[in-house]
């Protein structure tokens, strides 16, 4: 559906949104292209499932996002994540069935029950020690998070 049939009834101006969300994400160097459609990532998240059983979990989101966000592809069709899993070194023929049976949808059938049991309502949410912090936030309320949590700080490899 395009974004107008998503966020109807609401008063969202759409345009600030994107605006916004292309400012955030040249700040942190992510691809974002220009959206106008959102689509089904139900079996997105299946897939995605199987590719961290099949430990190209990283891999696959990455490719996921970039299809998703920055190349406005439709990430509910079947040809479009089966091509995604093989551009990742995974098995087309197994994406294909994967998503034929449906074999990782009690898996994603639970992590929504989970989900909903933490209150999780929106992406991004942060989840540290039982606690957590819901939707895209400042770097400075993110830090006071971790740190309130005590998780220590990381130095990136240079």
């Amino acid at each position: 559906m395009t974004l107008e049939e998503l966020f109807a009834g609401r008063s969202i101006n759409i345009d600030q949104l994107m605006e916004r969300l292309q400012q955030v994400a040249q700040e942190e160097g992510l691809p974002l292209g220009k959206r106008e459609y959102t689509y089904n990532s139900r079996l997105a998240q299946e897939l995605s499932k199987w590719a961290e059983f099949e430990g190209k979990g990283k891999d696959f989101h990455d490719a996921v996002f970039r299809a998703y966000f920055a190349e406005g592809k439709n990430i509910g069709l079947q040809d479009t994540l089966i091509s995604l899993a093989r551009s990742v070194g995974l098995s087309g023929a197994e994406a294909q069935n994967v998503l034929e049976t449906r074999a990782f949808k009690e898996a994603v059938d639970m992590d929504w029950i989970l989900a909903k049991r933490m209150g999780i309502t929106a992406v991004p949410t942060f989840v540290v020690n039982k606690q957590g912090l819901v939707g895209a936030q400042p770097y400075d309320v993110l830090e006071k998070f971790l740190q309130d949590n005590h998780v220590p700080k990381r130095i990136p490899n240079s």
